[in-house]
């Protein structure tokens, strides 16, 4: 196991839901972290591979999120090259953050794994903090969620419970070579999601289910970069089709506990007021 207490863990996509969360568990322990993002000391920028270096000099081990998002196109053979560099410059515990029935995700595992690297993948289903940390914040604080899918039941994960298995992973043995597929302990309806909010919440929150076309209008007019305007599009019209509806034991393999339920993360999240109007 690489001594990570002495050299420091780099944390790709530091200032995100599970970036910033992982790098305050191992503050606490006080584990040196190096946050890897535009605005962090040095620079990373996934888009300029001149970064990387500086980025990468002197750390122990990486968590490897991609910006912004490992669904879309040309992330695979982003993150091959910075898992290759990684290995070239001696730093093999590489942890990656996945996505559960994503093409390119899934591509970007199997070239971890064909990297050299120590790798343990962490494929995790749609992330809860998405209400609250993300664009549907505003909906729910208007009082109506307005969505391109139907009853497809999707086992929402807290960030929270991701955050504590990758610190377990980067700082413990035993996890090298495994693949944790990380879900909560429910499988929810959008609609049932927010309704369980709208009731953490003590209001009345609906929920519509609107067609593609109004779905791409309605991103249209928050004016979001391409990117993330095309993953939104192929998470609801390609990846919530039923092929993530079942639970997986990842959470409990990982921490020996279950994970976190949804109507847990809608009460703390309400109670911070966040979704008040």
């Amino acid at each position: 196991m690489i001594d990570t207490t002495q050299k420091p863990i780099l944390i790709l996509g530091g200032t995100g839901k599970t970036g910033r969360r992982l790098a305050e568990r191992l503050t606490a322990k006080s584990i040196p972290v190096r946050i890897g993002s535009r605005a962090g000391t040095p620079s990373f920028d996934w888009l300029d591979k001149g970064s990387w270096d500086a980025a990468l000099e002197g750390v122990g081990a990486v968590y490897i999120s991609y910006y912004p998002d490992i669904a879309v196109p040309g992330a695979a053979e982003t993150v091959e090259a910075l898992a290759r560099l990684a290995v070239e410059r001696g730093i093999k515990r590489l942890v990656l953050l996945s996505g559960r029935g994503e093409t390119e995700a899934q591509r970007a595992e199997e070239m971890l794994k064909a990297s050299g690297a120590d790798w343990t993948i962490l494929r995790c289903s749609w992330f809860s903090q998405n209400f609250s940390e993300g664009f549907l914040v505003e909906n729910i604080i208007e009082g109506e969620v307005g969505l391109p899918v139907g009853a497809v039941g999707e086992p929402f994960v807290d960030a929270d419970d991701i955050a504590d298995v990758a610190e377990t992973v980067l700082t413990e043995p035993g996890h090298v070579g495994q693949l944790y597929e990380l879900t909560g302990p429910r499988l929810l309806s959008f609609a049932e999601a927010v309704a369980e909010i709208g009731k953490a919440a003590g209001r009345d929150i609906r929920f519509r289910q609107i067609s593609h076309a109004e779905f791409t209008e309605a991103v249209a007019a928050h004016n979001l970069p391409p990117e993330f305007a095309w993953l939104l599009d192929e998470l609801f019209t390609k990846v919530l089709d039923g092929r993530n509806e079942t639970l997986t034991d990842g959470v409990q393999r990982a921490l020996g506990r279950q994970p976190k339920d949804f109507f847990a993360y809608a009460t703390e999240t309400a109670a911070s007021g966040i979704w008040s109007n």
